[in-house]
């Protein structure tokens, strides 16, 4: 969902422009205040998570992390944040309601809109219209509209799953229990998981996730997720952003059962906890003695990010007969 169009357009003012505070999340396309900087005197960006892209320019000097808990950012914006000067965000064009809809990808946009200076759009024909919880806004709270898009959205590979992720994923499909809530984190051998149950008998799954992800969406489609057992939005599958191939896009375009809810609702874990058998898998990357975790950096090396991965462990721990797995 990131705002491409604009972010060519600024980049081309770069020497108009001096010290731009860019902040941003998991980049899926190169960003072109970064590639047509060369001096690193203009544009400076800042990240809440790395992609691989965000990954290689940290490693370069030309973008830095900014530590976090990904469901508590509304609230970093509404009680800590100094105001937005512009917030600029892709979204769908705008409906009947005079809404436009931000599409898979909820998370804190409302926050930054209420925290702005001025709101700008940027609007895709591509972009799949997704139902949820103020997942939009209004030509009101609206400055300038930019209608110039039509790519289709940024994917994220799925690679074959290894031995190593499927031998993991089996342990963990084991303990998966008819009426499991899940929460899938990114990477392969979360998604194995969900390749795994279709082997399985297991039924009536629920989703209250962060992430929407391909293993999930597949789940759905095989009529494995039902939502019926829920206690939070039974029937639903709740999300806060979804990141994947165009098929699961195409499976959250216009779908009543996709529910597309704010990150501060999603991840706080005492939301979690309310959905009995809350099942968290999650990738982690070196585990000490101590049953400590590391799943954000290498040594010294910042990887990604904190993301959700703590507050749903919390959660599922939290919730009656919930479980929460850890995948090194």
């Amino acid at each position: 969902c990131q705002p491409d169009v604009f972010d060519k357009a600024l980049a081309a003012r770069k020497e108009e422009l001096e010290n731009v505070k860019i902040r941003s999340c998991l980049s899926m396309r190169p960003r072109a205040v970064i590639e047509e900087d060369r001096e690193d005197r203009h544009f400076h960006m800042f990240s809440w998570h790395f992609s691989g892209y965000d990954r290689r320019k940290h490693d370069a000097g030309r973008c830095n992390y900014v530590p976090l808990n990904l469901g508590e950012v509304p609230d970093y914006y509404r009680r800590f944040l100094e105001p937005l000067d512009v917030v600029i965000i892709k979204t769908c064009p705008m409906d009947e309601g005079g809404y436009f809809n931000f599409g898979p990808t909820n998370l804190w946009l409302r926050a930054a809109i209420e925290r702005s200076k001025m709101v700008i759009v940027e609007t895709n024909r591509e972009m799949p219209y997704c139902f949820g919880k103020e997942n939009g806004v209004h030509l009101r709270d609206v400055d300038y509209v930019i209608e110039v898009d039509d790519q289709p959205g940024a994917e994220l590979p799925n690679p074959d799953p290894s031995e190593i992720d499927c031998t993991v994923a089996r342990r963990i499909a084991a303990e998966i229990e008819d009426g499991s809530c899940l929460q899938i984190g990114i990477g392969g051998m979360p998604n194995a998981v969900c390749s795994l149950l279709l082997e399985t008998s297991v039924k009536d799954l629920g989703i209250h996730t962060e992430m929407m992800t391909d293993g999930l969406g597949i789940l759905y489609r095989s009529g494995r997720v039902t939502g019926s057992r829920k206690t939070l939005d039974p029937g639903k599958v709740t999300y806060t952003f979804a990141l994947g191939s165009h098929s699961l896009y195409a499976t959250l375009n216009r779908n009543p059962d996709m529910y597309c809810h704010q990150v501060d609702y999603t991840n706080s874990p005492n939301i979690i906890m309310q959905n009995e058998k809350a099942v968290s898998i999650n990738n982690t990357t070196q585990v000490d003695l101590q049953g400590q975790v590391a799943s954000e950096s290498d040594g010294q090396r910042h990887l990604s990010g904190t993301g959700g991965q703590l507050q749903f462990v919390r959660g599922a721990y939290a919730s009656k007969g919930g479980k929460s797995f850890m995948c090194l």
